[in-house]
Formats: structure tokens, sequence, C-alpha cells
């Protein structure tokens, strides 16, 4: 392989190393230096307030689906008082304080709000029933939502949490690395089929194996990176874990992206030949394709299983080809990944095409 191979590796769910099972380990960085600490996270809080109307635990506190399916959110009355309201809400945590209503229902009326209000309905399966049915989701779905019981007396809630399964990605300018403003970064993750990451998403690739030593942009405006494989260039000698630059300018501050994405509607193919970047969008035309988007070719990795051991143009003029079965003439890296060979010169005559159609 080419000496300025790129590596993109994920090393799956069964390949985290043991520490992360033993401990928790908190990494910030500051603008001048690294510090760490670590610590086992031990509650020290009152005994909630047992509900009386709601039930509590929910059914599921965390519903895990993918984009383009339904998903239904679980809140179930255990009684009821005389006159109630039902308010579902998404909570924001990029924005303290902030929360978006979805919907508020009583026994006569259902109102919708914002933009999930229109593809959101309660489930009413028997009359204690206040369930939330949330259809087609996006990738900007996941997250904590509120279900609260509102008599003006006694208001009670529960939070669930929707998760969407997917695959974080960095993504860097053709130009280099650390050029995109935060709103350049939203920009290109959109532009690849994806979003900005958010932290708990980072986190959890992390976990399966994401290690990475270029900082990136989060959805929450915040800057990190994650380190497997700890080495001088990246920290140091600090243990595994998320490195963290926190909130920077969203303006003036420059940096990669960690984008987000999940499974897809259609599907990728490969087109073997040695094109240049204007055959490969011709050879994928031909087929009634076109050529693949990065978030494309990621998800069909991570949900396919698909492997292809040729590098590939991709719609951005970057090539890359997708490894779920590592060996060694393969990029010679034992873990499952999508290598890169970066934007090479658009008239070069070596790669073939990924397409999506």
């Amino acid at each position: 392989m080419s000496e300025h191979l790129h590596l993109f590796n994920f090393t799956g769910a069964g390949g985290v190393t043991p520490f992360i099972m033993n401990c928790a380990v908190i990494l910030l960085l500051t603008s001048g230096c690294f510090t760490w600490s670590s610590a086992i996270y031990t509650p020290h809080r009152a005994a909630p307030k047992k509900l009386k109307y709601l039930l509590e635990p929910p059914v599921y506190a965390e519903v895990v689906t993918r984009r383009g399916e339904n998903a239904t959110l679980p809140c179930i009355l255990r009684t009821k008082p005389s006159h109630y309201k039902v308010k579902w809400t998404k909570l924001e945590s990029e924005h303290v304080g902030r929360e978006n209503i979805i919907m508020i229902s009583n026994a006569h009326a259902f109102k919708p709000y914002g933009h999930l209000g229109p593809r959101a309905s309660l489930r009413k399966a028997h009359t204690m029933d206040a369930s939330l049915q949330l259809s087609r989701l996006e990738l900007e779905d996941g997250g904590t939502y509120r279900c609260e019981l509102v008599n003006g007396i006694e208001d009670e809630s529960v939070a669930i949490t929707l998760r969407i399964e997917g695959v974080v990605f960095p993504y860097q300018s053709k130009n280099g690395r650390y050029k995109f403003t935060f709103h350049e970064a939203k920009e290109v993750c959109a532009e690849q089929d994806g979003t900005l990451a958010s932290y708990n998403q980072l986190f959890r690739a992390w976990t399966e194996g994401l290690d990475w030593c270029n900082a990136g942009w989060l959805r929450d405006g915040t800057v990190h990176y994650p380190i497997i494989h700890p080495r001088p260039a990246c920290g140091g000698d600090l243990l595994p874990g998320i490195r963290s630059y926190g909130p920077k300018d969203k303006t003036n501050d420059r940096f990669d992206a960690f984008c987000f994405t999940s499974q897809t509607s259609g599907s990728v193919s490969y087109i073997s030949g040695s094109f240049s970047f204007e055959q490969a969008e011709h050879s994928c035309q031909r087929q009634g394709a076109e050529l693949a988007l990065v978030g494309q070719l990621y998800s069909a990795w991570r949900f396919q299983n698909y492997d292809q051991c040729d590098g590939g143009w991709l719609k951005d003029a970057s090539v890359r080809f997708p490894i779920s079965k590592p060996r060694e003439h393969c990029g010679g890296v034992p873990e499952p990944g999508v290598r890169s060979f970066g934007f090479p010169n658009k008239t070069m005559h070596l790669y073939g095409a990924f397409c999506y159609k």
C-alpha cells in the first residue's frame, strides 16, 4: 500500500480492550497542557420521590433503533388524576435549560409542536398508555425525551433515552487538517450523509475501537479526540480516553470534524477499473447510480459488513476502501475499518468507483 495510506480503525464491540471494563477515565485538555483524573462514579443523591401517577422506571429506559425506522418511547400511567395533560419534550443537552416541546395532549385533543411534531403521535394501546411514537427517524432525533404528566398540583415526569444506532467517522478537509470552523464542520458532515456527532456517540465509538489523533468538532461546539493507544504525538503517556479541548470559538477556531451516520435506504457497490475521478462518476451514472458519499460507505461497512480490498473514488474526490475482514494485503492493519488514501489528483487513473443507488 502507498506510504500515504491513512487509517480509520474500529475494532468493534468484541475488540474493546480490558481497561474499558475496569474503570471510567475522564481526560481533560486545557489550551496549554493535558490534565487527567481517574475516578469511579459513586452517586450521592437522596432517594427520589416515588411517583404517584407514572410508572417508574419506564418499561425501557433506553430505546435503540436506526435512521428511517419508527420508535416507541414508553410512558405508562399507573393511575389518573381527574384532570391532566401529557407533555412530551426533547431535552437538548447542548443548550442548558432548553427543551423542544413535541406535543401536548389531553383526553380530547392532541397538539404537535416543532420539527418533531409532524412525525409524532401517542400510541394509546390502552387507556393508561401515553407512549410516544416517532416515525421516519432522523440522525438528529437521538437524545433524551421527557414524558410529563401535568395536573397543576403534582406534576410528574419520566425520562427515556432514544439512541440512534450508527457509526462515527472523522472527516478532514482535502486541504489538510484543522481547516473547519464549527459551522463548516456541520456543513461537511451533512454533505457526507451525516451530522456532527454528540459526545456520547464519540464516547461509544471510542469504546468500540475508534482511535484518532486529530481533534474534531462535536455537535455541542466542543472539540475532542479519542485515543486507545497512547503515543507521544497524541497526548503523551496519559491513559486512554477522550482528550478534550472543551468549548471553542465556533467562528474563528478550526479543527476537523467527527461525523455520525446510520443505516441508509440504498446500497453501495464497487466498479473495478483504473478510473480518473471523472471516469468514476460516469461509470456510476451508467448504472443509474452516483458516486457514494463517505457516510454511505461507512454505513455499508458498519451495517452490511461491506468489504472491498480495492481503493475507489467517492463523491468528495477522496479514495477509500472498507475492510470488515482484515488481512495483511488489505492495508496491513489487524482491525476492521475504512482505510483512506486521502484526496489524490483527480486525473490519476488508478482507482475503481464506489457507487450508491
